[in-house]
């Protein structure tokens, strides 16, 4: 399945059955020449090394990125199983890359210079960046546990380049993802790309969490490795299930269906809970630590608020060629059994292409339970 969109971006499908046959039926569709990257989202159902391999034989002039997913939002919107790429013309785009490996000795100070490099490649001597010509996405490990820290360094650096980007999944076995660069699957890594583009576009983030009363204290939890074992003085999960008002199992669909957030200034951001341990400990998807406030929340139904964002942004940039989108696999999770079919058409009717995540980044933040991206409009007459 094939979607050219007017702003020099094929948008391709594949649910070919192996990896050998998912490449070669995306080099089969997408121009053979005159590309500047090919960004994949790739179905953990494949062999990462073996796709990475041929991806690489088959776009042997093109660079290839991108990672694994709990999900792909594709030409039909909410998919599984499959592998979305968005092939990026020359003649619109630049693209700039900077991979990372060794996310888990990963220190700030080794790498305060990664915006800088960006700039100069793109804008010479003095690297005077212009942030309404370049956006940053960013695809990390999202079992690296370190998307803070990253994320700290590099958006300090990229100065006023505005940045996006999406933790790797692997569906919901929360063992091992994959981030593809340089013709390889590689765990414990990040790339950042930085597009340079004369197209409008628009980072946004759309969050459909609406904060309740109660209140959860963290009382005890280990920060490095994300988990809470009390809150509010006792065992975290029986407290969390007790304030959530969760009668039944806490499985994966309970815990989506029932986030908590965390206030910052005037605003708050989601922290999802990926799983329970036996002993009732909680494990995160993002920063957690001792003293931290939560407030339990309700998820409300994310269609209304995706498609009101959509006609903002359309009101901003004007016509939009597509979104490319990370989208929470918690707020999918929790809102799919109401609304999986209604969602689909919007983000098919809107060209949204993507993938759902472990971990959403929006500038400086790293949340979870949101949808955001950025979208990239048509050219603008002259």
């Amino acid at each position: 399945m094939l979607n050219r969109c007017p702003s020099g971006v094929v948008a391709v499908e594949t649910k070919a059955s192996t990896p050998v046959r998912a490449a070669a039926e995306l080099a089969s569709v997408l121009p053979a020449s005159g590309l500047a990257a090919v960004l994949v989202f790739v179905s953990p159902r494949y062999d990462p090394h073996r796709f990475a391999a041929e991806m690489a034989t088959r776009f042997t002039g093109t660079p290839v990125f991108g990672c694994t997913t709990a999900g792909e939002i594709a030409l039909n919107g909410w998919d599984e199983n499959s592998v979305v790429a968005l092939a990026f013309s020359a003649a619109d785009f630049d693209v700039a890359a900077h991979p990372i490996l060794g996310l888990s000795d990963f220190r700030i100070e080794d790498h305060r210079t990664i915006g800088a490099d960006i700039r100069h490649r793109f804008f010479g001597h003095g690297g005077n960046a212009d942030g309404e010509r370049c956006f940053g996405l960013l695809l990390i490990d999202g079992m690296c546990q370190r998307e803070e820290v990253v994320l700290a360094a590099i958006h300090a650096s990229l100065g006023p380049i505005p940045l996006v980007g999406g933790s790797a999944a692997d569906g919901l076995r929360f063992e091992r993802s994959w981030v593809y660069f340089g013709g390889r699957a590689h765990t414990d890594a990040a790339v950042l790309l930085v597009f340079k583009t004369s197209l409008p576009f628009l980072i946004f983030s759309c969050d459909t969490c609406e904060p309740g009363t109660e209140k959860l204290v963290v009382t005890e939890a280990d920060p490095d490795r994300r988990i809470v074992s009390e809150l509010n003085a006792e065992p975290a999960a029986a407290e969390y299930s007790r304030m959530a008002g969760i009668a039944g199992v806490l499985d994966v669909a309970a815990l989506a269906s029932h986030p908590v957030l965390v206030r910052v200034g005037d605003a708050y951001y989601a922290r999802s809970i990926r799983r329970v341990d036996a002993d009732g400990t909680l494990h995160f998807a993002s920063a957690i630590d001792k003293g931290l406030v939560l407030t339990v929340a309700t998820l409300r139904d994310p269609v209304d608020p995706t498609s009101d964002l959509f006609a903002q942004i359309q009101q901003e940039i004007g016509e939009v060629s597509l979104y490319i989108g990370f989208e929470s696999v918690q707020r999918r999770m929790g809102v799919a059994h109401r609304c999986d079919r209604d969602m689909s058409e919007l983000y098919r009717t809107h060209r949204v292409f993507g993938c759902n995540t472990y971990g959403e980044l929006y500038g400086p933040m790293h949340m979870n339970g949101t949808l955001t991206g950025v979208a990239i409009g048509t050219p603008r007459a002259t």
